[in-house]
């Protein structure tokens, strides 16, 4: 079966595909969404390193260590110094800890 958009036959697995490739993206966009609201992007960023490490020298420092994650939010919550140069990363207490989780398997993922 095929759908006909603007005289464009489209197959449906087609269809199927772009909707996964879609579905799959809405935590990366909830996620950086949250890592603006809390401000992280204020000093980070994907892929450059701003005031602090670009997050994907973040995923790979920790990369195949199985405690990743809670490393990574214990950062998030309670600050660091001297893991990423002289610049200390102040604490964010105010982040629940689903959304900690959320930020730290993101970061994680970056690439």
């Amino acid at each position: 079966m095929a759908l006909h958009v603007n005289k464009v036959s489209v197959g449906l697995p087609a269809l199927a595909a772009v909707a996964a490739l879609q579905w799959l993206s809405l935590p990366a966009q909830a996620n950086e969404a949250l890592a603006q609201k809390n401000n992280c992007l204020g000093c980070h960023a994907v892929a450059t390193k701003l005031v602090g490490p670009a997050y994907k020298d973040v995923a790979a420092k920790y990369a195949g260590q199985p405690d990743a994650q809670a490393h990574v939010m214990e950062s998030i919550r309670n600050g660091s110094a001297g893991k990423w140069g002289d610049m200390p990363m102040p604490p964010h207490p105010k982040i629940a800890d689903a959304d900690l989780k959320k930020l730290a398997v993101w970061v994680l993922s970056a690439k």
